[in-house]
């Protein structure tokens, strides 16, 4: 799988943000983006649960790379979510989430993105809808100096 870029200060993918999921993402055989994760404690709402906008950050992350999978240095901003919490998300927990680009018109672009068990059972999905803005973020700036860049493996 490849491994896409993540940025240095993010509140999902942050390497040098010291509350962050620190999340990473990979480009499988399938053209899904996926993440492998497990969310401590210190991330819930009620004891043993994710909080609610935890779950919602990861899956805005995740349907935000699949719908610029052909070009991580694309830049796209969330417009609208909607979400489905279908069961508690457990903190300490093996999980995996899964996003797929949807359609794509001019700066538009909607993806979809799902938090699962290891076994498969979804227990949080999204439908995403982006505006891209890479001109106004990457105007005179290189990305990876930035902080955008593929992070060698922990």
């Amino acid at each position: 799988m490849k491994k896409l870029p993540s940025s240095s200060g993010c509140y999902v993918c942050g390497r040098d943000n010291p509350v962050a999921l620190k999340l990473e993402f990979f480009v499988d055989e399938d053209n899904q983006v996926i993440s492998k994760f497990c969310v401590g404690e210190n991330y819930a709402g009620y004891p043993g649960m994710v909080h609610g906008g935890n779950i919602v950050a990861i899956l805005d992350e995740i349907a935000g790379r699949a719908v610029t999978i052909d070009d991580p240095n694309r830049f796209m901003v969330t417009s609208q979510l909607k979400v489905k919490y279908l069961k508690p998300v457990p903190t300490n927990t093996s999980l995996i989430a899964i996003g797929k680009p949807f359609k794509k018109r001019g700066r538009i672009a909607v993806g979809t993105s799902e938090i699962r068990t290891k076994e498969g059972e979804v227990l949080a999905s999204c439908e995403a809808f982006f505006v891209e803005v890479t001109e106004q973020i990457s105007n005179d700036r290189d990305p990876e100096e930035s902080g955008w860049k593929v992070y060698p493996n922990d």
